[in-house]
């Protein structure tokens, strides 16, 4: 059968406004008014006997209730009759609601009730908490258990929270039997009473209630104090009490001398006034005293006496978790025991009690009383560990510290109302020191007043004992410095990335009125990008345009310290789309001197702005590509003309050549292997596709250089072709020229004669200038092989440059002023022969001349 559940309320009475007592006798014949009753009043009626009779709808599983205002709780009798006119069960019982903060008895409520009937038969008080019963007096089995029952029940509690129940199965009134006691003070207010009841099919009209008095006893007593906020307490007393003793100021004292400023009283809830101080209650116990009160009879109760505990609301960020022991060493000399310590950096003092500590996995740690003070440190550990850090600072030992995890874990600091006040999730990385990240080292909190809680704030500690538990951080830092912003990228044609050099407040950096771009350019989002929060991603409501100068302008900018910026200005151009040959390797050391590092010097020759981030540098290995290192994994832009200079220690490299621009050095963690003997130098994009590629060998130094270690090859012509007769020894005196321009620069004649010799009069000396002729071809095509000798002036053999080398459209080759046999040539004139033929038969001698000079 489809069960159907209704909930009867019994309004007993609407107390007059100073009334502690409710009487219902049912005389008068009506319920709906003096006293007024509510819920499901269309169930009920007052038969001729007097009596409250139920009239539900036969429906097994119905469920009725009615309910009243009352507010005694304390120093209470209640007394009531019933007749259940049938055999009770777990189906056909009834309750009687003595305390309730709720109307509504049918669902989750705080109070106390008394059961009447159920499978036991037995007349029993029970507490609700919520959704929870709880049974607190367990009457004797049996005890109503006849098919017509009709009994009286009465209830006392006193002043000290003793509960009494009683039962007379007689119905007279003069033989209640006791059915137990107990001590319960979980609640000590009311705000109402009334009945419930629950039956099957054939039990809709046979609940009988009569006679209901709930009575005060004894004098007005306090009930509770409980602080609304640092300067109001709202006081309850077992009664209600009259308005002018209740509004009148001086009857009441706040630890000992304090005297409230404001009474208030309401007719509405004439036994609670709220009291209002000027100045804040103490962390801790507060002592209150009561001097008169008076009962709605106008009894007197002098010197009432009561406490309440009060600790401030800290706010998020009022208490910071300020340093982790996670990775225990015992080889260290922190203790072997995880700890965290937490620090109040507001002004305030705070009771811990009831605060939690937890991690992301295990259950939470409860803290005991204490008393946080400002300005304070506090360990927290394992009650077992309290002894070990005692030493160190003020411990607090938690029966349950959750274990905190070595690579990482979430820590977080709760108050009793589920308000997160702090939280840090860590990692090992965080630590910034691979040795310490073994172990036997605690993370520190930089700055406490820090508004960001990411990685940049923390790092491995600095203390020779591996942790600065209790005490002022090691790594502190106190940050007065404003942010500076550092760069500005174009990502894409309507994305910027803004680099500073230190963490930002991530909600005000993501405030679009922060920033503007000249040129009409509006900022239509900002965003933080974590977890280091240095970076700000701006998205373009209108697209840039590309090797387009923009200026894009920042203010009012703050970093997690709080410390606010002037405006501040950076250019920005949108970078091109790289194409193979925009950048050149312009200049490789590949055999450095003992100590010295190697290096790769790269020009941008295009006219655009390009994007290096994901650039590779590479060498080659049985002919493949091999052993890539990409060069910068953040945006790092090359200008049109611009140098960059690869290398693996940049100190290193300033050192062996001071006349170096170490501006324009990139350290990479590693270079790929450049044998002394040959290699390749490989640069490649992100995609893989290669952008330039230069084979060199030792052979190509000049030969007269005794030693060539620590002499760079450097590019001849940029516009060149990077072919090995485009590279030649840096002139001895300067040995190489990272970041700048080579000493062997040299731009070739434009000429559309076949063959041009540049220059025309060379000098051989390792100087720098004019150290070796090239022959620069102009060919209408490619596939044309050359033989090159060199004659001198009477016609006598000098040099064979080249046998049948293949040559493009536009090649070039050089001559070192040497011999065949490696010697010097002699100052004087020389001829140069070229004997050009191809597969299709053509053939072509060209003949130059050309000048060996000297120095005097």
């Amino acid at each position: 059968m489809r069960q159907l559940f209704l909930v009867f309320v019994l309004w007993l009475v609407d107390l007059p406004v100073l009334q502690a007592q409710l009487q219902e006798s049912f005389t008068d014949g009506d319920f709906t008014q003096g006293p007024v009753w509510a819920g499901d009043k269309e169930y009920f009626q007052v038969n001729s006997a007097g009596q409250l009779q139920s009239q539900g709808p036969a429906v097994t599983g119905t469920t009725l209730h009615l309910s009243t205002v009352n507010h005694a709780a304390l120093a209470t009798q209640w007394e009531f009759y019933i007749r259940l006119g049938f055999a009770t069960s777990a189906g056909n019982l009834a309750e009687v609601y003595l305390l309730s903060d709720v109307p509504d008895l049918k669902g989750a409520l705080r109070g106390y009730f008394v059961r009447v009937g159920g499978t036991e038969d037995e007349v029993s008080l029970y507490r609700k908490d919520g959704s929870v019963v709880t049974k607190i007096i367990d009457g004797a089995d049996k005890s109503i258990a006849s098919s017509d029952n009709k009994f009286w029940v009465r209830v006392t509690r006193s002043a000290t929270h003793d509960w009494t129940l009683e039962l007379d199965v007689t119905g007279t009134k003069e033989h209640y039997e006791a059915q137990g006691s107990v001590q319960d003070a979980r609640y000590a207010a009311s705000s109402y009473a009334g009945v419930l009841f629950r039956y099957s099919q054939a039990n809709a009209q046979r609940f009988y209630f009569d006679d209901f008095t709930i009575r005060e006893m004894g004098a007005t007593h306090l009930v509770s104090a409980v602080p609304e906020d640092p300067t109001t307490v709202t006081l309850t007393f077992s009664e209600p009490v009259q308005e002018a003793a209740a509004v009148n100021i001086a009857n009441y004292r706040l630890n000992g001398d304090g005297v409230p400023v404001k009474a208030d009283w309401q007719a509405s809830a004439p036994q609670v006034v709220k009291l209002r101080f000027a100045q804040n209650f103490s962390t801790g116990t507060n002592q209150l005293e009561i001097l008169r009160v008076l009962d709605a009879d106008g009894n007197l109760t002098s010197n009432l006496t009561g406490a309440f505990s009060f600790s401030p609301t800290a706010l998020p960020g009022d208490v910071r978790i300020t340093e982790i022991y996670a990775d225990v060493n015992p080889l260290q000399d922190l203790p072997a025991a995880e700890f965290i310590e937490i620090y109040n950096r507001s002004d305030k003092t705070f009771n811990l009690q009831g605060w939690r500590y937890s991690d992301a996995t295990s259950a939470a740690g409860v803290m005991p009383e204490y008393l946080l003070r400002p300005g304070a440190y506090l360990i927290l550990c394992a009650v077992a560990d309290t002894a070990l850090y005692r030493p160190f600072g003020a411990a607090l030992g938690l029966p349950a510290f959750p274990s905190l995890n070595d690579s990482g874990d979430d820590v977080e600091i709760i108050d009793p109302k589920g308000n997160l006040i702090d939280v840090v999730r860590y990692s090992s990385g965080w630590y910034r020191d691979a040795e310490k990240r073994n172990g036997g080292w605690s993370l520190e909190l930089i700055d406490v007043n820090s508004r960001c809680a990411d990685a940049s704030q923390w790092r491995a500690s600095g203390h020779p004992k591996g942790g600065t538990p209790g005490q002022v951080n090691s790594v502190q830092q106190i940050d007065q410095v404003a942010p500076v912003l550092e760069q500005v990228v174009a990502t894409s044609p309507n994305t910027l990335l803004l680099t500073f050099n230190e963490p930002l407040d991530s909600v005000e950096a993501a405030q679009v009125s922060h920033y503007s771009i000249a040129g009409g350019i509006t900022v239509r989002q900002a965003k933080v990008l974590f977890p280091d929060l240095t970076q700000v991603e701006l998205t373009l409501a209108t697209p840039l345009r590309e090797n387009e100068r923009y200026t894009v302008t920042v203010q009012g900018q703050r970093d997690c310290a709080g410390n606010v910026g002037a405006a501040q200005q950076q250019t920005v151009v949108l970078p091109g789309t790289p194409q193979p040959g925009d950048v050149v390797i312009n200049e490789i050391l590949f055999n450095p001197r003992p100590g010295g590092v190697d290096f790769v010097e790269i020009v941008n020759k295009s006219g655009k702005y390009l994007n290096l981030q994901g650039w590779k540098l590479a060498n080659r290995a049985d002919g493949q590509v091999a052993n890539t290192h990409e060069t910068s994994l953040q945006q790092l832009l090359l200008a049109p003309g611009e140098y960059l200079v690869l290398t693996s220690s940049p100190v290193t490299l300033q050192s062996e050549y001071p006349q170096g621009h170490a501006d324009r050095y990139l350290a990479l963690p590693a270079l790929p292997s450049y044998p002394d003997e040959a290699g390749s130098v490989v640069l490649l994009l992100p995609n893989g596709t290669i952008v330039e590629e230069v084979r060199y060998q030792s052979s190509q130094h000049f030969r007269l250089i005794s030693d060539p270690e620590g002499i760079s090859l450097e590019r001849i012509s940029l516009n060149g072709p990077s072919t090995e007769a485009n590279f030649y020894s840096a002139a001895t005196h300067v040995k190489a020229t990272p970041g700048y321009e080579n000493s062997q620069a040299r731009e070739g004649i434009l000429s559309d004669d076949r063959l041009t010799l540049q220059p025309r009069t060379f000098t051989p000396d390792g100087d720098g200038v004019d150290d070796a002729l090239l022959l620069q071809f102009r060919l209408p095509q490619a596939g044309f092989t050359a033989s090159v000798s060199i004659y001198d002036a009477q016609g006598r053999f000098i040099r064979k440059l080249s046998g049948n080398a293949l040559l493009g459209a536009e090649s070039m080759l050089q001559w070192d002023g040497l011999t065949e046999a490696g010697a010097k040539a002699a100052i004087g004139y020389y001829v140069v022969l070229v004997e050009l033929f191809n597969l299709q038969g053509q053939k072509e001698v060209l003949k130059q001349t050309a000048v060996v000079g000297g120095r005097f």
